[in-house]
Order: C-alpha cells, then structure tokens, then sequence
C-alpha cells in the first residue's frame, strides 16, 4: 500500500496510546468481574444449563453474588475448588447442586479463613487450572499439526458469514462455502443473559438466539425429535469443529472459524475459543464501550482476561477498525467532518491493539479492520479508503489487516448484483486489495447465496494476488493524502482528550451511572490463573 505522507507524524501517536494502554491495562488486569468469574467455571467444566434452563456457570456466579456483591472481589473459584477438593464430585455435578441451593458457596468462603482449608482449595484449584490449560494447549497443537499435514491456503483467507441460527443447517451451509473457496467461516455467539437483563433494566431487548421457522432439529445431523440448537453454542461449535476439519482434509487446506461475541459475553467466548479450536475472534473492549453501553472498566476487565487466555490458545485476534464516536458532536450540536470522524475511530482502534499486546497477544496473532464500516457512504469514499489504508499499514507494520463487510446490509430476496446491498464495499476493497500486501483476511456478511458471496471474495484476492507483483507503492497525493494527515491530526486530538477529561467526553455520561452495577472488583483471591505463557 502506498505510505500516507511524509508529513503525517505517527510515531508520537502511537506512543501516546501505548502509555494510554499501559495505564489502563494494568488495572484491568488487576480487576475481576461477574463474566470473568463464569468463565474461570467453564474453564473448570462448569457447562451447559441448569435444571431450569439457565446457563450453569452463570447461575452458580449469581448463587454465590446474591445479595452479596463484597464477594466479587475474592473470586469463586476458592471457595469452589474447596468443595471440591477431596470429593467425588464432577466440576458440573457440584455446579448443579449450588444452583438448586443444596451447597452454599458463600459459607465455603468463609471457611477460607482456615490456612488448612485454603491450602487444600489452592490445590485443588490449581489441578483445575492445569486440567484447563493442558486442553488449551494440546488443541494449539493440533492446529498446528493439521496445518501443517493440509496446508494453509495461504493469505488472504476468504470468508463468509454463516446465518443458519440451528447447527444442523449451518452444517450444510459450511460445506457449500468451503466448496466455493472459503478459507474461514464466522459465527456469531448467541448474546450473554446478563445482556439481556441489563438491557431490560432499562426498557429495552436484547434480540436473543431464535430458530428460523425452516430450521432442523439435532446436533451433528437432523433429528426431528430434539429442538435446534444454536449455531454458535459451545456444543455447536464442537460439531461444526469436527466438521470442517473433515471437509478440510478432502480439500487439502485447513480451514478456520471466527467468532464474534456480543457485549459482556468476551470472557466466556474466549474460554470457547479456546476449548472448541476456533482459530480467529473478534475481541475489543473498546467496540463495547461504545456501542455496548457497558462501562470501561468492565469492558477493559472482561477483555484483559479474554486476551491473555487467547494468546496462551494461539488464536488470533481482530480488532474492528474503530467505532463512530458522535459524543463530542452531540455535546456542541456540530457535526464532525469526515476525517474527524475517521480520526476518532483510528485513535480508538490504535488504543485497543495496544491494550491487547499489553495482555500478552503477540504482533504476529492481532489483526486490525482496514476500513470503517461507514467508509463507503463517505463522499469521496475511493480516495478516503486509500488513506485508511495506508495509515494503518503505517501504524500496525507487524500486523495483519482484515476487510469486514459491515453486517446487515443482506437480503436473501435479492437476486440482482445490481441491487445487492454490499456491491459498493466489494467494488472499494477489490481495487484496494492489489495495494494491501498485509491482508490476512476478507470477511463477506451481507446476503445472498453462500456460494456466490464467497466466490466473489475468492475471486477478488486471486485477481490482487496477481496484479500486487506488478504494482509498486508509492505516497498518496490530492484528497487521499490531505485525508490521511487530517486523520492522523484527529486522532492525536481523540487520544489528547482521553487522556485528560475521560470516557464521558467521547461518548457521553449516560451510560456512566450503570458503570457501578457493571459487576467489576479489584481481584483479593491472589490466584494467577490463566496467564499467557
């Protein structure tokens, strides 16, 4: 891609956002929360639901918290891992009995306070975390082992978003994508309970997992007996795992899963990831600060967590290309400018890949979205997009960078390229991909038939694939060269006014009054689990 300019100043900006970074991740790390805690049980095999249907893991965090937010602090997994110590039980079996209320969690806590008793937790705990990590790292292995025996397609990997919500039907859709050339297949997880009620809180609904009226009962084949099960359940996951690694070995090419989780939900997810061998996620805390209207320290908590144990699977970790951050305007009642706009969104995106090398993910397993997903409906949108480009492939030389459709453009009615909602976003990233020699990845979610969305994409990174020896780059001139250093000025601005007024100046403070029931505590339990090695 061709250098933003000589006159666009991006060292100090980067700078800036690591000593940002390094502020805030250092309490983030030192802090629990609610969704931290439910992924340390499933990271001990506290899953599935419980008998009234609830998410188990979840049902023991709020057993344990009733009436009792004090606890948070000291973690559930001692007082866990002391029932469990010296019992008989399975990790799931006590789980059921605390959310039927025959153990009580908070009684167990209390008799920590007896070192003989907190010894034989710790120990038991730490077998736990050992079974967990063993797992971790015995599924890293395999991926690398069956990459090396298929082979890797290669750079960039093509994908396609999966919208069947039942896995029997996502199974069939899958195969038809893989046929079409698709390297990677990305889920979207069904959203936290804890999302939900939040938003009920405040009169609103969260749109939770629903079948389709078509859609097949079962597992890992049709049954009509058994109901749908969800696409991007951790069950689901597994069965969809299994599947693609077969289809893999009769295309001679590994082929990858993402995974996309809504707001509160980046612990568990990661605990998935791990677990399932889901080898790409999407992971940043700052995309659920400002549109999750979840607070910062329980974004940055949560994702702090999420990030260490996904360096420690080997996953890698996209991080969107920055949210629309309108607070400023909406305080002034001025609108901002296109490259103000984009400037916010650079800052905010440079910010979260700082946070995430902070906790451990290395340059080589991050991977940054190249393009706003309101880019095309910029004037000028060709010009701007260049920039975009070229001043991340500045910013982030030892990353890879990623082109994800903006969701929710599709419609399966449509027949006609002409009228498919994704065409100009096609048209932008097949004349910029021949620049782009960093792209890892090229990700379509708008509508219309899996195999000819994913046929498009394979096609365009073959054409830039070829046409990228024949180009040199060079420096950008007229409107993409004044947008990149109008950017680069607005975001050194953004991250200047962060790090003096805080969170509420760029996305207000109406969300800031939930910040205290976010579920969030500096960590007491002294337990190191989990750290990347």
């Amino acid at each position: 891609m061709r250098h933003p300019g000589e006159g666009v100043q991006l060292e100090p900006l980067r700078m800036h956002a690591r000593a940002l970074a390094a502020r805030l991740g250092t309490a983030a790390a030192a802090a629990t929360t609610v969704g931290r805690e439910r992924a340390i049980l499933r990271l001990f095999g506290v899953a599935g639901l419980d008998g009234a249907g609830h998410p188990l893991a979840a049902r023991v965090v709020d057993r344990f918290l009733d009436g009792h937010p004090e606890r948070l602090a000291g973690g559930v997994a001692l007082p866990f891992g002391l029932v469990m110590s010296g019992s008989r039980r399975t990790p799931r079996d006590l789980a059921l009995e605390i959310a039927a209320g025959t153990v009580d969690l908070g009684e167990e806590a209390a008799a920590l306070a007896d070192p003989r008793l907190r010894a034989a937790a710790e120990a038991e705990v730490q077998r736990l975390a050992r079974a967990a990590l063993d797992r971790i790292d015995a599924n890293r292995t395999v991926r690398r082992e069956l990459v090396d025996l298929l082979g890797d397609p290669g750079w960039p990997w093509v994908g396609v978003s999966l919208r069947s919500p039942a896995i029997v039907d996502a199974l069939d859709e899958a195969a038809l994508a893989l046929d079409a050339g698709a390297g990677l297949l990305a889920v979207g997880v069904p959203p936290a309970r804890e999302l939900a009620e939040r938003a009920a809180k405040r009169g609103q609904e969260v749109a939770g997992w629903r079948a389709d009226p078509a859609s097949r009962g079962g597992l890992d084949t049709p049954d009509p007996e058994q109901p749908p099960v969800p696409t991007g359940s951790q069950r689901a996951l597994a069965v969809l795992r299994r599947s693609m690694d077969e289809l893999a070995a009769r295309r001679r090419g590994y082929a990858r899963i993402l995974t996309d989780a809504h707001p509160l939900g980046a612990p568990e997810q990661a605990v998935v990831a791990a677990f399932e061998r889901v080898d790409v996620v999407v992971a940043d805390p700052i995309r659920e600060i400002a549109s999750g209207r979840v607070g910062p320290d329980r974004a940055l908590a949560d994702h702090a967590f999420a990030h260490r144990l996904l360096a420690r699977a080997g996953a890698r970790v996209v991080i969107p290309a920055g949210p629309l951050v309108v607070g400023p305007d909406l305080a002034t009642g001025m609108p901002s400018n296109g490259a103000v706009r984009s400037g916010r969104a650079l800052a905010l995106q440079l910010l979260a890949v700082e946070l995430a090398l902070q906790a451990g993910v290395a340059d080589a397993s991050l991977v940054a979205g190249a393009l706003p997903d309101w880019i095309t409906d910029e004037p000028g949108s060709p010009a701007r997009a260049v920039a975009e480009v070229a001043l991340r492939e500045a910013l982030f030389p030892g990353l890879g960078l990623a082109f994800v459709e903006p969701a929710g453009g599709g419609d399966d009615s449509r027949e006609s390229l002409a009228v498919e909602p994704g065409l100009a976003w096609c048209a932008l990233v097949a004349a910029l991909l021949p620049h782009a020699a960093g792209t890892q990845l090229v990700l379509r979610r708008a509508g219309g038939p899996v195999g000819l969305i994913t046929a498009q994409a394979r096609a365009a990174a073959d054409v830039a694939a070829g046409l990228r020896v024949a180009l040199e780059p060079g420096g950008l001139t007229g409107p993409a060269a004044e947008h990149a250093s109008a950017v680069a000025r607005a975001a050194s601005a953004t991250l200047e006014l962060l790090d003096r007024d805080g969170w509420g100046v760029l996305f207000g403070t109406s969300y800031l009054p939930e910040a205290a029931a976010d579920g969030v505590a500096v960590r007491t339990d002294g337990l190191g689990l989990f750290a990347a090695s």
